[in-house]
Parts: structure tokens; sequence; C-alpha cells
């Protein structure tokens, strides 16, 4: 009996020293921020400008901005939680051969650009980079934000307080606690998180056309939680289902098409709408 308390206790107490590490160090946790810096020039991408954002809150942060072509659309790209903008050279290029103009931001912490990571900050962030591509001649009926994984908070965010064509987002989740639930299991995140990213909220004021794509065997961000969102949300709306695939899949070359399909024909169906 007294090596079962015994037991008991140490059982006990690691399940408390581990709810507090995990609340002590969830931000650590929770970002993961690349600092590498690299040029447009250095990615291969040719036409991109390197630019140098300000937020409200006094950071500086990394932006690469290409302009549109002819009035295609401008596309407005949140990365993810892992990697730098030159991992999304591909992505970028893809939408220049398209005809888009795009402007993707280094978040703060990430890539060059100063100050650390959290989601108040994230949300400045996209702040300040709506505000760039505005400066840089992006017309809102013509701008599409895209949002990738953790990404995808900040676009949701966005797209619920800002003008815009249209939102896309590639493995998304419902909420970030709803991801940290499911990775940590019995201990109480909602409690503990402070960086909660409810998307399932903001979706819920979003009214502009709606792509989400997910893999269905995305063990970073389940797909169950994209489909949560996606269920949440206002028409018009199209989940792109991703079969074999993991996390992130709008880079993916059977995907790639119909995203870009998508935006012609979401834009076009807006514009026609306004005449």
């Amino acid at each position: 009996m007294l090596a079962l308390k015994s037991a008991l206790v140490l059982v006990v107490a690691a399940y408390l020293a581990a709810t507090a590490a995990l609340a002590l160090f969830q931000r650590r946790l929770q970002y993961s921020p690349d600092a590498r810096h690299a040029s447009p020039r250095e990615a291969g991408l040719d036409g991109v400008e390197e630019l140098c954002v300000s937020t409200d809150d006094g950071e500086t942060l990394v932006a690469w901005t290409a302009p549109a072509r002819d009035g295609r659309p401008f596309i407005l790209y949140f990365h993810g939680n892992s990697g730098a903008l030159i991992d999304r050279a591909p992505r970028f290029r893809g939408f220049q051969q398209r005809g888009y103009g795009f402007l993707a931001v280094a978040y703060r912490g990430y890539g060059g650009s100063t100050g650390a990571p959290t989601q108040d900050g994230l949300m400045r962030d996209a702040e300040a980079a709506y505000r760039a591509s505005l400066a840089r001649g992006a017309d809102a009926r013509r701008l599409v934000l895209i949002g990738e994984s953790l990404g995808s908070g900040v676009a949701t965010a966005l797209a619920a307080t800002h003008a815009a064509a249209a939102l896309a987002l590639d493995s998304p989740f419902s909420s970030a606690v709803d991801v940290a639930e499911a990775r940590y299991g019995l201990i109480p995140v909602r409690w503990l998180m402070a960086d909660q990213f409810r998307s399932d909220l903001a979706i819920r004021d979003v009214r502009v056309p709606l792509l989400v794509a997910h893999g269905d065997l995305d063990t970073v961000v389940p797909m169950r939680l994209g489909r949560r969102l996606f269920e949440l949300a206002n028409e018009p709306k199209t989940f792109l289902l991703a079969p074999g695939a993991g996390h992130l899949v709008l880079g993916r070359e059977e995907i790639t098409p119909r995203l870009f399909a998508w935006i012609d024909a979401t834009l076009e169906v807006e514009q026609a709408a306004e005449r």
C-alpha cells in the first residue's frame, strides 16, 4: 500500500511538473521562429523586391513583394510556423508565373524581422502587411489572403475585419488550442494557453469566398480540425481534399492548378457581381 501511494505521489508530481513547464514555456513550444534572412535573389526570384515594413508597436519586418500584371489578383501571404520566406520560393514563383502580385511577410522573430512571436504580435504584423499591400497598389477587391497552418489563424482573423476578395487556407485549424489539446491530451491547455488563435470564432465574420485545402494524412494539424473550421464557415466555400498528403498541400503539383483556377473563377464572379 505504501509503495502504491508513493507511486501515485510520483505520478501526480510528474503531471504537475509537466503542466507547469507547459504553461511557463508554452510560446517556445508553440512557435519555431527560423531566423534565416535570405534575399529574393538568393531564392532565385527575379522581379521580387525586399521591403522593410514597420508595425504599429515599433517592430521592423522583412517582406517580399512583386506587382501584379494587367489587373491580375494580388496575394497577401502568411506563412506557417516553421521555415523562412526562402522555403516558400516555389509558391511565390508560381504566383509570378500566373501574373499574380504578392506580398509575403516574415513574422516578428522570423527571417530577419525584429521582435518575438505572440498572437497579438502576429496580428500586428498582419495589419502592417495589409497596409503595405495597399500602399503597393493592391486593390482590396482583387486581394486574396492566403494562410498556411499557423498563418491560417492570422489570415482568418484578418479576413474577419478587413476588406478582401477571397480567403484560402492551407492545412488550417479550428483553433490553435484544439491542436494543443490533440497533442497534449490530459493537460488542461484550454485553461493555460495564452495564444489560442480562435479561428472558429473569427470565421463567422468572414464574408468572402473561402477555400480550405487539407491532406488526409496530416499529422501536424489533423484534417478533422480543418473540416471543423470549414463547417463553421459561411458560404460560398470549397473544401479541397489532397488524398495521401500530409501537412501543407497548396504547393503540390496536383493541387496548385486547382488553387489558381479557384482564385481566377472566384474573382471573375466577384467582378461580374459588381457590374
